[in-house]
């Protein structure tokens, strides 16, 4: 056991049940000693009420039993003899097979500190010592291994043991992967790694994850540091170690950054795979995730909004600049997949343009401003529903897009870049954090002038970016093509089992217009007679139907059935509906702004 203040031990209690049981001994507890589960981890800004999982929660000193009270929904008070070492056990039921919470199974484990250890009132900031305990595996099972960006006190050749955080916070940003996963260590510019994938099949391409995703890491630490990090006498990265913990399952994406590590979850099909030269399309889209959290090790867990500076774990915790910290890591995931050599400039412009495209089909930019919609994700963005597209902007997206038009302008004056503006907030805050006041001033320091107004327009106001201009100065031609069949009508739609399912209907467009509702089965069309044509009724079970159907008509019925009742919708086809096509045209100028020298 080490010797701390504040001890947890951790078993894989029951798999079967997904039952976790700590044990937290506590030295010092006070007269009163309250207790509490975080109700949110940093990084996810819902409140997930973690204490819904815990159960069975018992205390002692010795052989007293102690009475727990419970004061809130996340909150206990023990009393007892102060001074005298008390101990509580509970159990978590672990059954959420995200990033976010706790799973355990069969074969495999994983946790947050924020969905399985009590936080010790008075005491937070003190050494948290955590043991690991590992599993009872029959002989049959393949032994199991434990992951953690922690620091090791004690612990077998497995992983398994005693470890060390410095604090209640650093133990909440360290979780825990646990099973027979794959593992592999590399070294990105003196910083030791480990990358371990659970749930990989038999064609997982190891080597080539680790190539790039070394690459990746390589290519940020000297976009923070500068080509002479991790030389002698060279700068060296906020991070002495970093650990990847990917879950590949059937289907499912995601990821949270901590400190010293990130949870990732994809799906198995984008995995790279041995012997294959073109490797999956989602593959790509994995190594910006990897891209993306990384990228946070800088911005957003060290640069933080000034809001972030001390978590309160009990309710949410608000700020307008997610655009800042999560939109412009969303900018440069991408960025530096190419700057990497991941990507081309063909590639890179896709995703610019798929981005650009999620942003101007978004009926809600023009209700809430970027930095309204950093402050309102607690209540919109993770609780989506069938008006989200038509009520709030996604800060990742605009944010990424509001980082291009700043980076655009800049270079196009001839006065840095965004990554001036990036490397000079670092080093003027010490890499901790900012407020927007510190970016505008990081902006006119390198741009030369105030950008007060683009802030204003950009940030928050819901005025549209100027986006084809900026582009266009850089070799980036953004045509206009016809838009798809759903998007012209103002749709989101499922296709599947038979039918057209309305999943949601887009603010100002035809379907609005007709009087579509989301959740709405769209089942057919009727067509009125016509010279020569008498009139006709067709079922549909794609919207690409409507092509082979309709041909030159515009106006049409369309049936649907809402609530199991059957209605018939006027709707006219709308015409000059476009989506964005961005083009290259300049490759010398998209080269200078892509892999600057």
């Amino acid at each position: 056991m080490v010797a701390a203040a504040i001890h947890y031990r951790v078993e894989c209690a029951d798999r079967n049940a997904h039952l976790f049981v700590i044990t937290l001994r506590l030295e010092q507890p006070a007269a009163r000693q309250r207790f509490t589960l975080p109700v949110w981890i940093p990084g996810s800004y819902l409140v997930r009420e973690f204490s819904k999982n815990l159960q069975q929660l018992q205390a002692s000193q010795g052989r007293r039993k102690l009475a727990v009270q419970q004061l809130d929904k996340c909150s206990w008070q023990v009393d007892g003899t102060p001074g005298k070492p008390m101990e509580l056990r509970y159990q978590v039921c672990a059954y959420d097979n995200s990033v976010r919470t706790a799973w355990l199974d069969s074969s495999r484990a994983f946790f947050n500190g924020t969905s399985l250890c009590l936080r010790v009132e008075g005491q937070a900031d003190e050494p948290h010592a955590i043991e690991i305990v590992a599993p009872a595996l029959s002989k049959d099972e393949e032994r199991w291994s434990c992951a953690t960006a922690l620091k090791p006190v004690k612990t077998d050749r497995q992983g398994f043991g005693s470890y060390l955080a410095a604090s209640y916070d650093e133990l909440a940003d360290s979780p825990v992967e646990m099973g027979a996963f794959w593992s592999a260590e590399f070294d990105a510019c003196g910083v030791p790694h480990r990358f371990v994938v659970a749930g990989a099949p038999p064609s997982f391409d190891g080597e080539r994850l680790i190539a790039d995703t070394r690459a990746i890491c390589e290519t940020q630490i000297r976009f923070w540091h500068g080509a002479k990090v991790g030389k002698r006498g060279g700068p060296k990265p906020p991070h002495d170690r970093y650990v990847f913990m990917l879950n590949a399952v059937d289907e499912g994406y995601g990821g949270l950054e901590h400190r010293h590590s990130t949870a990732l979850i994809c799906t198995r099909r984008d995995l790279p795979q041995l012997g294959l030269k073109k490797q999956p399309e989602g593959y790509t889209t994995l190594l910006g995730l990897v891209s993306h959290e990384y990228f946070h090790t800088w911005n957003v867990k060290r640069l933080r909004p000034a809001e972030f500076e001390h978590y309160d774990y009990e309710r949410e915790n608000y700020t307008q600049l997610l655009w800042l910290f999560e939109g412009f890591t969303s900018y440069y995931d991408d960025l530096l997949l190419r700057r990497a050599g991941r990507l081309d400039d063909a590639g890179y412009l896709r995703l610019v343009n798929k981005t650009v495209n999620q942003v101007l089909q978004a009926p809600g930019r023009h209700v809430q401003s970027v930095a309204q919609a950093s402050f309102d994700a607690w209540v919109k963005y993770y609780r989506q529903d069938e008006q989200t597209a038509n009520t709030t902007i996604s800060y990742y997206t605009k944010g990424a897009l509001v980082a291009l038009c700043f980076d655009l302008t800049l270079r196009g004056e001839g006065q840095g870049s965004l990554d001036d503006v990036m490397r000079l907030m670092w080093k003027q805050s010490g890499g901790g954090p900012v407020s927007e006041a510190d970016f505008s001033a990081a902006l006119e320091a390198i741009g030369g002038r105030s950008f007060s107004d683009e802030i204003a327009r950009w940030v928050h106001s819901t005025e549209e970016l100027p986006l084809a201009e900026l582009l266009g100065r850089h070799g980036v031609a953004a045509n206009e093509d016809p838009a798809q069949r759903a998007q012209a009508l103002g749709l989101r739609v499922a296709e599947s089992s038979g039918s057209v399912q309305v999943k949601m209907v887009l603010r100002g467009g035809a379907a609005e217009q007709a009087g579509f509702a989301a959740n709405d089965e769209w089942i057919g069309i009727e067509l009125a007679a016509a010279k020569g044509r008498p009139a006709q009724g067709w079922r549909i079970v794609r919207l690409d139907d409507l092509g082979l159907y309709l041909g030159p008509l515009k106006k049409i019925t369309a049936l649907v059935a809402r609530d199991r009742r059957l209605l018939r919708l006027p709707l006219t086809l709308p015409t000059g509906v476009t989506t964005w096509r961005l083009a290259a045209q300049d490759p010398a100028k998209i080269a200078r702004w892509l892999v600057p020298q």
